[in-house]
């Protein structure tokens, strides 16, 4: 969905839309340096990213779940209690499933604040593996270095099998949005485009044919 909104923000510019591969550790670095000139990446708006960026209008929210293999008998967040979830370097998955697990009582939350929650150090539970990309924990679920893949569900998708399922719990409610420059003119027009864009049924249509809730 995200390159059919980049294609019509370059129509309506009257340019050629240039695609660039960007990973949650990479994207704003890209933004920052001027190498690309916004981000439609499954990017969440969260307050600590709106200091540094500027955020359109959500165009989609979506929900943080985690994938398994069918043979590791794992069917909810409670048989996640003493694994190792690979999630992406620079996302707030990790976090995300940490709180969850903490809120349903399943792992002791002793230490764990969202402010300064690292993953990377994290083992009151459940344990984290950081990957660059997300084939490359696909990669590692499949090989066993993981037991689960955590992320939003509409990441996840592509990587289900039918040898693979999602838990039965989704949390942690994920708002997209295009980032731009802090204060920049841009800016000012992606909001204005995707409140357009929503309001005129262009983006359930971009929803609908992706087959996205």
């Amino acid at each position: 969905m995200e390159i059919d909104i980049a294609t019509k923000l370059a129509e309506y510019l009257g340019v050629e839309v240039e695609f660039t591969t960007v990973t949650a550790a990479t994207r704003t670095e890209l933004l920052d340096s001027g190498d690309i000139d916004c981000v439609l990446a499954t990017f969440t708006i969260t307050d600590e990213r709106k200091e540094s960026w500027d955020f359109s209008t959500p165009y989609y929210t979506d929900a943080v779940t985690v994938l398994v293999e069918n043979a590791s008998g794992i069917t909810s967040l409670e048989g996640l209690v003493d694994k190792k979830v690979g999630v992406s370097s620079g996302s707030t998955s990790a976090r995300a499933l940490t709180a969850a697990m903490v809120e349903a009582g399943l792992i002791d939350g002793t230490g764990f604040d969202p402010d300064t929650f690292d993953p990377a150090i994290w083992t009151t539970g459940i344990s984290y593996q950081q990957y660059e990309d997300y084939p490359a924990i696909s990669t590692a679920l499949s090989a066993g270095e993981v037991d689960a893949f955590c992320v939003d569900k509409s990441i996840l998708a592509i990587y289900k099998t039918e040898d693979r399922s999602y838990i039965e719990e989704k949390f942690s409610p994920q708002e997209y949005g295009i980032a731009t420059k802090k204060g920049s003119d841009f800016s000012v027009l992606c909001d204005e485009l995707v409140n357009t864009w929503l309001n005129d049924g262009t983006i359930s249509s971009f929803m609908d044919n992706y087959g996205l809730e």
